[in-house]
């Protein structure tokens, strides 16, 4: 495949790391080697830069730096990946490196969305391609040679015909000074030697040696601890506080109030933040400071129903935050009535008529509570406010977005703010939302000194963020025949609608509806692993397995005949899934899983869904003991397109299924007067070791389409295979998560 390059350096640099998700990569001829060689290479004299991904010195040793940040996702290994494979190096002499955010060359420098390598694939092989190409001329001139004669492999550069050979760093400093290519050629697929095959993470022996990689463990001299106090229930504000007992104790060097937002200041979508007017305690040591904190005496106060502005991604608009406590009853009250005055998102055919002329209608109603994200590594980040310029670090998903909030706030210009990204100890969205690395740097220009803010478990999981607590009510009607002839579905949430109007079995059905509500409140929710998904898949899924019993029919050829429907006599043109890549890991998963042949003394239960680009369908095989879930395998199905890195993909599916079991069986967290019931691990349940599958089987569609999302779609079906695996071996359907409450009710 030929792709076009007519760029100049800095526009090859910019334009790249848009689309690409900003990635620069670094390929290091040490790794892979002995110490001993490590010594003898030595580092070069001089760098050469090629293109804005990569840069090579005159021994050979090439450099790209990769600004997305690391959440265990493994791009800082498949990434690098596509370009090494465009590049033609040799992969054991590869080793990738975090760069900090850059936005004068950078713009798309986050994670979220599972959009990394769909986005990045041809920009990255792009990137690869255009520095081999440069190499190949600058020897071409070298040898005074053609430069279709000239051939590269495992970073070598070789001319057959005169037995010339060197290394890409005895041309590099000529290729930095040529022209870029208009056009490079790009491999074809038959001619991949990395991609498709499986590579350890690079960052396996740091992890496992315990090198500070993450946030937490980030130290600088003279480095000061802070926490912060916001208020103990939504709907709250600080009236006043008491520090006299606090401000005297050993190491503490400073208590006050701030306002870590302004009020007028227009939001982003990523600014979303519950508590703006905080307390702050500064001091020596995480020990001091918490004995510190627990001193102060404050004063809360109800807050006022206010407007809260917003720019959601370049469209102004207004956020209603109501006043009051919310508890999980007021807010029952406030979901029923917005369900009864639902808005129509599509409508195909006559529902209405198809559910008059039914001879059987299916009729349920599902409900899932809000979430906490709970990442294994506190919220934390460093500031060093000195002047007009500011240095920070920690774990963050949105770098470039929270730049920009953080210059306004502080008034110093982009240029001048420095984010070096450390590794996330678990993001899944939460970390999208980096309030706390604002207020760490007002922290720190109020005490003119280096800052590192730590957030309690408890400082966290009472301050938002949280997944929004959903309802849904869906109905089916068939006709004399068994054939589904209508679907309704109703779908809103607390505070945010969840409904994909155009998602399957939308385009099967003649006879469609979709509507949607939702209602304003004062908790902060947002991005929380497969947004909306995690409930859209588990609610239709489990219903459709309803409908298929009520049909009599088997729940996956059911599923089938829909799909197939939707490919030969779509209904609608607004249908966001491929309705034969759909079947097809229907397919997959009934055939790797042997489906019609259970286990004796299993229950099974399949589940399939599309979304962030990708299809995935689940088998769930489990059996249940005193009131005790044991799951005893898994098979997923899935269709990315071509797999970039086979041991990374089957580790993302694997972690999708555990997360997504856990926080189905467990994941629960109500409110009273604005307060969340459980705080901590003690109180809020998550999976463990003993509850998650004793097998996972993972198998990928073989396709040669470009790569598209996998960090959320293997986790939103999960949640309905799982149920209709239980329904299996209870004989009870469940309809409200968390399931061990309805399991052991």
């Amino acid at each position: 495949m030929i792709t076009s390059n007519k760029l100049n350096r800095r526009s090859f640099l910019k334009v790249s790391a848009l689309a690409g998700g900003g990635l620069i990569l670094s390929f290091n001829w040490l790794a892979g080697c002995k110490p001993e060689e490590i010594e003898e290479f030595g580092l070069p004299k001089e760098w050469f830069r090629l293109n804005g991904y990569i840069k090579i010195g005159e021994n050979g040793l090439i450099t790209i730096m990769s600004p997305n940040p690391e959440g265990g996702q493994n791009v800082k290994t498949s990434m690098p990946l596509i370009v090494a494979e465009e590049l033609d190096a040799d992969w054991k002499n590869v080793v990738v490196e975090q760069a900090p955010l850059d936005t004068d060359n950078f713009t798309r420098q986050f994670i979220g969305g599972s959009q990394a390598i769909r986005i990045g694939w041809i920009p990255l092989r792009t990137a690869g391609a255009t520095a081999r190409q440069l190499l190949i001329n600058a020897a071409s001139q070298e040898w005074n040679v053609p430069a279709a004669e000239i051939t590269t492999e495992s970073g070598y550069l070789i001319h057959q015909a005169s037995n010339k050979r060197a290394h890409y760093g005895k041309m590099a400093s000529l290729a930095a000074t040529l022209p870029l290519p208009e056009n490079v050629e790009l491999k074809d697929i038959s001619e991949f030697k990395l991609i498709g095959k499986s590579h350890k993470n690079v960052e396996t022996k740091n992890i496992i040696t315990g090198k500070p990689l993450f946030g937490i463990d980030y130290k600088k001299p003279g480095m000061l601890i802070a926490m912060i106090i916001h208020p103990p229930a939504h709907g709250m504000k600080l009236k006043s506080f008491d520090d006299s007992a606090a401000k005297n104790l050993p190491g503490i060097k400073g208590i006050f109030e701030f306002k870590s937002l302004q009020d007028d200041y227009s939001r982003t979508f990523f600014d979303t933040v519950s508590f703006t007017d905080l307390i702050a305690i500064v001091g020596n040591s995480t020990w001091q400071v918490l004995q510190a904190k627990k001193a102060i005496s404050a004063e809360w106060e109800p807050i006022q129903s206010y407007e809260e502005k917003r720019d959601q991604f370049g469209n102004p608009t207004t956020r209603i935050v109501p006043a009051g406590l919310e508890s999980e009853e007021s807010q029952r009250v406030k979901m029923e009535a917005a369900a009864k005055s639902p808005r129509t998102f599509r409508k195909d055919g006559n529902p209405e008529q198809a559910f008059q002329n039914a001879a059987q209608v299916i009729e349920r109603t599902y409900e899932a509570p809000f979430l906490s994200h709970n990442c294994m590594e506190p919220m934390n980040f460093f500031a060093h406010v000195q002047g007009d310029k500011v240095n920070c670090a920690g774990p963050l998903q949105k770098p470039e977005l929270t730049e920009q909030a953080l210059s306004q706030r502080l008034g110093i210009p982009v240029e001048n703010i420095e984010i070096e990204m450390t590794r996330l100890g678990g993001g899944y969205g939460r970390r999208s939302y980096a309030h706390w690395l604002v207020e760490a740097a007002v922290i720190s220009q109020k005490m003119n000194a280096p800052i590192k803010l730590i957030y309690t478990r408890e400082d966290d999981m009472s301050g938002g963020i949280y997944r929004s607590r959903y309802h849904a009510n869906y109905r089916a009607a068939l006709d004399e025949n068994n054939q589904l002839i209508g679907f309704h579905v109703i779908a809103g949430g607390l505070p945010e609608n969840p409904l994909y109007p155009d998602r399957f079995p939308a385009g099967a059905v003649d006879n469609y509806w979709a509507e949607g509500w939702e209602v304003p409140s004062n908790l902060t929710t947002g991005s929380f692993r497969a947004p909306r998904s995690n409930f859209m898949a588990a609610v239709e899924q489990s219903f459709l397995d309803e409908v298929a019993e009520a049909a009599g029919k088997d729940p996956i050829d059911f599923r089938l005949e829909l799909l197939k429907k939707a490919k030969t006599n779509p209904v609608g043109e607004r249908n966001d899934y491929d309705p034969e890549r759909y079947a097809g890991v229907l397919e997959l998963v009934k055939s790797k899983s042997n489906w019609g042949q259970t286990p004796a003394g299993i229950s099974r239960g399949v589940s399939a869904y599309f979304c962030h680009n990708s299809y995935a369908a689940q088998v769930v095989d489990l059996k249940v003991e005193n009131g005790e879930v044991q799951i005893d395998k898994v098979f997923n199905a899935i269709d990315c397109g071509l797999v970039v890195n086979p041991d990374a993909a089957k580790n993302l599916c694997e972690g999708a299924v555990v997360d997504g079991i856990g926080t189905a069986l467990f994941g629960e967290l109500k409110f009273n007067q604005g307060i969340p019931d459980r705080m901590n691990f003690d109180q809020y349940r998550m999976i463990r070791s003993k509850e998650a599958p004793k097998e996972i089987e993972t198998h990928f569609v073989e396709s040669q389409e470009d790569p598209t999302g996998l960090g959320e779609p293997a986790y939103p079906p999960v949640f309905a295979a799982l149920a209709n695996a239980l329904y299996q071996a209870t004989g009870k359907r469940f309809y409200n998560q968390p399931f061990i409450q309805e399991l052991n009710g």
